[in-house]
């Protein structure tokens, strides 16, 4: 099969067209913040959204750094990672969370809801806990993770869940 001098052009102006869409998009969303939509639906408790659309190229510096502090709640690791909070005012509630995730232990979670305030960040997580009655039981809840911006590295600040 012959290909025309036309069909060629065509083609090669097809793909550069579409190569120059692709590379538009992604200025575009480089240029957005790290959420792009939220869902009209809201849990009428906590206020959250149902569902989030995130950018795939926002920074997760953030989210790193809560996963770590998560992770370690997880595999029993509380009282290590709030060693911080037992010198200073937070003391009792860094008890009260351990002896919480102790008693709930979480067993996986998952991004619902960012909220940016500078130099703060709040992600809010649903996560699916085990019941302390009956440990085949799981429910979900919310909880968050607050974090602050301390010159670029991020640390957080603050955990807070229901149980």
């Amino acid at each position: 099969m012959q290909v025309s001098r036309t069909q060629l052009r065509i083609a090669l102006g097809a793909g550069g067209l579409l190569i120059v869409v692709f590379f538009g998009y992604l200025l575009w969303l480089n240029g957005q913040g790290p959420v792009l939509g939220r869902s009209e639906q809201r849990d009428p408790l906590s206020g959250i959204p149902e569902s989030i659309s995130l950018n795939p190229l926002r920074d997760r510096a953030s989210e790193r750094e809560a996963g770590k502090f998560i992770r370690a709640m997880k595999d029993g690791r509380c009282n290590d990672e709030l060693a911080g909070w037992q010198k200073d005012y937070r003391k009792k509630y860094a008890a009260y969370i351990c002896e919480s995730e102790t008693r709930h232990p979480l067993r996986s979670w998952k991004l619902v809801e960012w909220e940016d305030m500078p130099p703060l960040r709040i992600l809010h997580y649903r996560g699916k806990r085990v019941d302390a009655a009956n440990q085949k039981n799981t429910y979900e809840e919310p909880f968050s993770v607050i974090l602050e911006n301390r010159t670029g590295q991020w640390a957080v600040t603050k955990y807070d869940a229901m149980y």
